[in-house]
């Protein structure tokens, strides 16, 4: 799948919304791909006390709920549909759950791809690695 196309999937569910006085929701979407071909997505939600997750949280528990955890390409998109670098926790999330990960493509902008280990050059499980040679 292209990334237009994945932006497109990201897109679909951004939604914003306010779920109660204390939380909203879909300003957010994020679409990954996976090894198999599947496509998994979700939306960001924003807590009052700041327990929120990001969309590409959302949409990585959905695949781990389908039992899978090698991501080939992601994207997260905002309200007008414009693509945007996941944050640093979402970073190491996705390279948490499967060891190939780090070489996941992700659009951080409409041109630019760049994979996980280059938005992650020297992180501490590079480090724990180097350790154990």
């Amino acid at each position: 799948m292209d990334f237009q196309e994945l932006c497109k999937r990201a897109f679909a569910v951004v939604n914003p919304r306010e779920l109660s006085e204390l939380a909203e929701a879909g300003s957010v979407g994020a679409a990954l791909e996976t090894d198999t071909g599947n496509v998994y997505v979700g939306v960001c939600m924003d807590i009052a006390c700041s327990v929120g997750f990001c969309a590409e949280h959302a949409a990585a528990a959905a695949m781990v709920t389908a039992g899978e955890s090698r991501v080939v390409k992601m994207v997260a998109v905002n309200r007008q549909g414009e693509p945007m670098p996941p944050c640093g926790r979402c970073r190491e999330l996705i390279t948490a759950l499967h060891p190939e990960n780090d070489q996941a493509q992700v659009m951080v902008a409409r041109d630019t791809v760049l994979t996980l280990e280059k938005l992650l050059p020297y992180d501490w499980k590079a480090a724990k690695r180097q350790q154990k040679e």
